[in-house]
């Protein structure tokens, strides 16, 4: 029989932003069954995800959190490939494996499995991801995709990291395996030369 934990992460987007403040919905749903969170943190559900939720709980309705963010439209990620120096920032960045790329490779974005988090926008050394409106709409049979996709990934990570389930451990274990440079300072030279290649290349 479901939990009151699963209840409450039926009814969150699956979005994986952390915008509430915990590592993903889950970790967030169980902070609200515990009592230790509001209802009202999580921006991409809004103030739908909000009444459900006071429904389920017999709580009520509270105005989201400002302190999360606000509210907005379903957007996408999308990557200017013109300028991507294929860093594999974002692609470790994101939670649901919707970014394909490889070292010094671009990068592009499958759109149909991006859940709009935007975390891979603040790791882009050179600001060539934007959030774009999009016609798609947000459906819980995309917020059950999306989970299935996060928690794939995890599974997957930490196959390949399972001496600890952290955040900080997951990236390390998505980072690819790159042969080390003789000398120490070669990779740092040729980052710097993409960024500046890549700064060049704008109008």
């Amino acid at each position: 029989m479901p939990s009151l934990v699963d209840a409450i992460d039926a009814l969150l987007p699956q979005t994986q932003c952390t915008q509430c403040g915990y590592d993903g919905c889950r970790p967030y749903a169980q902070a609200i069954a515990d009592g230790r969170a509001d209802i009202n943190r999580c921006p991409p559900g809004g103030p739908q995800t909000i009444a459900k939720l006071a429904r389920l709980l017999n709580r009520p309705e509270l105005p989201l959190d400002p302190e999360c963010g606000s509210y907005r439209p379903f957007r996408v990620a999308l990557i200017d490939e013109e300028h991507c120096i294929g860093c594999t920032l974002c692609i470790q960045a994101c939670p649901v494996d919707a970014i394909l790329g490889a070292n010094q490779c671009m990068h592009t974005i499958i759109e149909a499995d991006c859940t709009g988090c935007e975390l891979c926008v603040a790791p882009c050394p050179v600001d060539c991801i934007t959030m774009v409106p999009t016609e798609r709409e947000w459906t819980r049979e995309a917020a059950d995709l999306a989970r299935a996709h996060y928690h794939n990934r995890n599974d997957r990570l930490h196959a390949r990291h399972a001496e600890s389930a952290s955040p900080a451990a997951r990236t390390l274990a998505n980072k690819p395996t790159l042969a080390a440079p003789a000398d120490p300072s070669a990779k740092q030279d040729r980052i710097a030369q993409a960024l500046a290649r890549a700064r060049a290349r704008r109008p």
